[in-house]
């Protein structure tokens, strides 16, 4: 039971990395609204943007090395 929850936590994961690398690209309103710039920063703006490329390579790469692992 706890190995399936473990791998459900870890393609979330992947899934959610993979969003915030396609925000940094496209605006819509799914990326729009899960993009890590607009959580933390006052006023988001397109020069934010590059920082949901740089957390979703992060969060999907370690997802990715936990799945391997």
């Amino acid at each position: 039971m706890i190995g399936q929850i473990d791998m459900i936590v870890t393609l979330l994961g992947i899934g959610y990395g993979a969003v915030l690398i396609l925000a940094a690209f496209v605006s819509n309103k799914i990326t729009e609204a899960l993009r890590i710039d607009a959580l933390f920063m006052p006023k988001p703006s397109e020069t934010t943007r590059p920082l949901n490329l740089v957390a979703g390579i992060a969060i999907a790469g370690y997802s990715l090395y936990s799945l391997l692992k």
